[in-house]
């Protein structure tokens, strides 16, 4: 998405359903972590992220684009960064 407006966003489909799926992928990733994991990480909204999962892939015509959007420039830059540290984290063990 580097270097798109949400204008190009919104018109280019496929991008708009890559990101969709990438998000589907996360929330199923963070659906498969332990409740030990998750209770012991508690910085990272685990409910809302698997939520949404549910909502793209159960109920996907009820989502705009500009959830997506959203989502996508304002909520993945810091969990990839908390992810990034959480591994880091793991393999220093």
């Amino acid at each position: 998405m580097e270097g798109q407006d949400f204008e190009s966003f919104s018109k280019n489909e496929m991008m708009y359903f890559a990101i969709v799926k990438n998000v589907e992928i996360i929330g199923e990733a963070a659906y498969m972590l332990t409740n030990e994991f998750r209770d012991t990480h508690s910085d990272v909204e685990w409910r809302d992220i698997i939520s949404m999962r549910h909502v793209l892939v159960h109920g996907y015509y009820q989502i705009s684009k500009e959830e997506v959007w959203d989502t996508a420039k304002n909520n993945l830059p810091p969990l990839k960064t908390q992810i990034e540290q959480y591994l880091s984290e793991m393999e220093q063990q």
